[in-house]
């Protein structure tokens, strides 16, 4: 009689691990570090406020900013969580013609200029023209820059500026000018009218400041306009947040909180355009 076939025991399966809340604490407590991280030390998105920068950037546009191109400043933590220092880590200078974001001396935020003018440069602008180090500006007339009204973009307040392109949708056409600095970095900017700031300097840039211009010379807080007024002023170079690299998508405003009305919202030729 042949015996019986012993039994192979079955390897238990695994139980649950019961639920902790110490647990589920520390995972998110290490995906909040490294989202900071980034935030703070890599790259951040930024969301275009005002008008400032047109031609090149519009209200509504979003954009990344990259952290360590200039190195790190006692302002570069997403939270304010260090006191204020002097210099940068891994710190340096960016170029004549970078777009860059600052933190403002004048109300803290975050604005989005280009940088002019350097430590040593003597800037002055004649009736809206530049001079840099004595020099004129080249400065080249161009077609105008069209923008298409909507929430984000018009031209309420100069409708000389309003006209109707063929597709019979309204347009803000405004007057545009090609500047370029010396190295040969060129930019459009937009030059309506003659304004106070049109003339101003010449001031020679001191040491580990910057003076940064938006490109819309007639709609622009920027280093002409002292904070102590609203304006930027020079900035510390300790102020710098970091470097516009590219847009990643525009919206025109007309979009709502319902998502079907945000494909018709995008702008989207304004996608993935490069800032450098």
């Amino acid at each position: 009689m042949n015996a019986p076939a012993p039994q192979i025991a079955k390897p238990a399966k695994p139980g649950k691990e019961p639920f902790s809340l110490l647990h589920e604490a520390k995972q998110w407590a290490v995906l909040i570090l490294i989202v900071l991280g980034v935030h703070s030390f890599v790259a951040k998105p930024f969301y275009i406020p005002s008008e400032s920068m047109v031609a090149t950037l519009l209200v509504g546009d979003r954009l990344i900013v990259s952290k360590y191109p200039f190195g790190f400043s006692y302002l570069s933590p997403s939270l304010p969580v260090l006191p204020r220092m002097e210099g940068r880590i891994f710190g340096s200078m960016p170029d004549r013609g970078d777009i860059i974001v600052v933190k403002s001396p004048s109300d803290g935020a975050d604005w989005i200029k280009r940088v002019i003018a350097l430590p040593g440069d003597t800037v002055e602008l004649r009736d809206g023209v530049l001079w840099l180090n004595g020099a004129q500006l080249p400065r080249e007339a161009r077609p105008d820059t069209e923008v298409a009204v909507s929430p984000n973009s018009d031209c309420p307040y100069m409708p000389q500026f309003r006209g109707i392109r063929a597709d019979g949708k309204p347009v803000c056409r405004f007057p545009t000018f090609r500047e370029t600095l010396p190295g040969g970095r060129s930019y459009d900017t937009i030059d309506m009218t003659l304004t106070d700031r049109d003339n101003f300097g010449p001031v020679t840039i001191p040491e580990n400041f910057l003076f940064l211009m938006g490109d819309n010379r007639d709609n622009s807080l920027d280093s002409r306009v002292p904070p102590e007024i609203g304006g930027l002023g020079l900035v510390p170079w300790e102020n710098i947040v970091g470097r516009a690299e590219f847009t990643t998508f525009s919206l025109d405003g007309t979009h709502t909180l319902n998502p079907l009305t945000w494909p018709g919202a995008l702008r989207g030729d304004r996608a993935f355009k490069s800032l450098r």
